[in-house]
């Protein structure tokens, strides 16, 4: 029933009005207001919240020893070497933030066309799995498999003639996982979008004894242009040739979506991941709506940067854009988030709420 204003109520029910005595003021028994006019209230009512429990903090790592590098396109983002990766473990536990994703930022001496350093078990991701799990046992520690941060091409997968090969590039990934559980990686996350990626690590992890290493599939990854100070942050936005567009996907495109998240559902998926966040909340609420898997969007770094940008230059807010962005994701459906601001949101939280 449509409500009237200047009509009065009564037992919130609509009745008629004299036309010669008409409201001099608004008189509604009907006022939402009423829940926004105090913080408590406000609390109380709130349909979604944010908890430390949401979040997952990405780290990117660098060769050396005490090495905190910034990245001048993601302000107070580093690269760290292992001692102060571990470093932030612990400041991540103090803070129950519950998962790092971790990232290497590779030498060009140790890149090459087949991304061979990615199955050397002494490499720097694994190196830095063994030092966090050594000293923070608890916390929970996921690891990309792709070949783009150690390939000399910047591609996620095996290039030959200018085509990204499907089925010799899987073989890969499968050796790439098996290393990363071994140093003791605890949830394997596949954001190469080959086919048939998900089931033959799945595969290859029970195979091998790792049955209880989770897979959370970068299932609805697509190709864009938000992307671009992560490449920075790892190093191959100078070694990238071409694009990703032949197995990352169309932003044009929600269906085919829903069929990626689906088969990597089938293959064995734990958990899956709509990348990137904000311009693809429409994907992540379908993907959740349909499917009511455990859902994660990663906030990445361009939505990063352009939030941190725009507030370094005063024009907006910057805890308040951080904060709102963080809560339309979950507004959206989505289960947790990987985000650079999950220290900023943890420390708020700690304080006394957002």
């Amino acid at each position: 029933m449509a409500i009237k204003f200047g009509r009065p109520l009564e037992r919130n029910r609509l009745r008629p009005v004299e036309a010669e005595a008409p409201c001099s003021r608004l008189d509604l028994a009907i006022r939402p207001r009423r829940n926004r006019r105090a913080d408590w209230s406000r609390r109380m009512v709130r349909e979604n919240v944010i908890t430390t429990a949401d979040l997952i903090w990405p780290l990117f790592l660098v060769d050396g020893t005490k090495v905190r590098a910034g990245i001048d396109s993601m302000p107070y983002v580093e690269r760290l070497s292992v001692d102060e990766a571990v470093r932030a473990a612990e400041r991540a536990a103090e803070l129950t933030i519950p998962c790092l994703a971790l990232f290497p930022y590779t030498s060009p001496a140790r890149r090459d066309d087949a991304g061979s350093e990615a199955l050397n078990p002494d490499n720097l991701v694994c190196r830095a799995i063994r030092a966090i799990k050594k000293e923070v046992p608890d916390i929970g520690i996921l690891c990309d498999v792709a070949l783009d941060p150690y390939t000399s091409h910047g591609h996620d997968g095996l290039l030959r003639d200018g085509v990204i090969l499907n089925d010799e590039t899987v073989e890969i990934l499968v050796r790439q996982a098996l290393v990363e559980a071994e140093a003791g990686c605890d949830i394997i996350a596949p954001s190469d979008m080959m086919d048939g990626r998900v089931g033959a690590i799945r595969a290859g992890l029970d195979g091998a004894g790792f049955g209880d290493v989770s897979i959370m599939a970068y299932a609805a990854k697509y190709a864009s242009a938000f992307y671009g100070p992560f490449r920075d942050a790892v190093g191959s936005s100078t070694t990238l040739i071409g694009d990703k567009r032949t197995y990352q996907m169309d932003p044009a495109n929600t269906d085919e979506a829903l069929r990626e998240v689906e088969l990597d559902i089938a293959e064995g998926a734990d958990m899956i991941m709509v990348k990137p966040g904000m311009p693809y909340l429409d994907i992540l609420q379908r993907v959740k709506e349909t499917f009511a898997m455990p859902t994660f969007a990663y906030q990445v770094s361009g939505e990063y940067a352009m939030i941190m940008a725009a507030a370094g230059n005063g024009w907006l807010d910057g805890d308040k854009a951080m904060t709102e962005s963080l809560m339309a994701f979950k507004r959206a459906g989505a289960d947790g988030v990987l985000t650079y601001f999950a220290v900023r949101i943890a420390e708020k939280l700690k304080k006394g709420g957002l």
